[in-house]
């Protein structure tokens, strides 16, 4: 795994503790909530994590955007489904998005790195 992959699940993991050791029920409840909306249901959990994506680059969040895209690939999506996908969100968000449009194919592209 490309060091900056590992960088980023590890920074993750270790404030996701933090912040759900503090035994804040909103919190926990938010985060619960989260974990659930993403599992298959009506839609298949590929098309959850293409809908998390884009809506992640529309607002602009680079860690969501990372998360979406190693839960895309885990999910089987491939790079032509990944990079339509981030075209609905350029044409959605507007040209403000292309920067992490830029970011999002880098770390696709590290997440496919054979380490």
């Amino acid at each position: 795994m490309h060091e900056k992959v590992q960088e980023f699940n590890d920074y993750r993991q270790k404030m996701n503790d933090k912040i759900l050791d503090s035994d804040n029920k909103v919190i926990k409840r938010i985060f619960n909530l989260d974990t659930n909306t993403f599992k298959e249901g009506h839609l298949p959990v590929k098309t959850k994590e293409l809908l998390g994506l884009v809506a992640s680059a529309v607002l602009r969040c680079d860690d969501c955007v990372q998360y979406h895209l190693e839960a895309a690939m885990k999910n089987g999506v491939t790079k032509e489904e990944m990079m339509e996908t981030m075209s609905i969100a350029t044409l959605v968000g507007g040209t403000i998005v292309i920067p992490h449009l830029r970011r999002a194919v880098e770390y696709w592209e590290m997440l496919h790195e054979k380490v």
